[in-house]
């Protein structure tokens, strides 16, 4: 069964994964983050047709506490964060191998 990504935030920064060819995505402006966020990423979470969800770091801090702790302990789907203190492809690669047992970028 082929799962799919998700991508959750503001419209400028689902739009690139959108180009990329995510199909689910929820497009939250900033101003509306602190009432529609926990909604987006419970259903995103909920959903069985999604593998991992993409979200920035700084959006985690819009979370109520219940559903940050749910997204943070998530195993599928697994919760990817960009951007914030920990951005570099060395993050994400580490998250994802984390997430599903073996390193994608391993060239052996």
């Amino acid at each position: 069964m082929s799962q799919e990504i998700a991508v959750i935030g503001s419209p400028e920064f689902t739009t690139g994964f959108r180009l990329a060819g995510v199909r689910k995505f929820a497009d939250i402006p900033p101003e509306a983050k602190d009432e529609q966020l926990d909604d987006a990423v419970s259903e995103m979470l909920s959903d069985d047709d999604v593998g991992i969800v993409v979200m920035h770091d700084d959006d985690m801090d819009h979370l109520s506490r219940g559903v940050r702790k749910s997204a943070e302990t998530s195993v599928e789907p697994v919760l990817v964060t960009l951007g914030g203190e920990g951005a570099g492809s060395g993050g994400l690669r580490e998250q994802i191998k984390r997430a599903i047992g073996i390193d994608l970028m391993d060239e052996d």
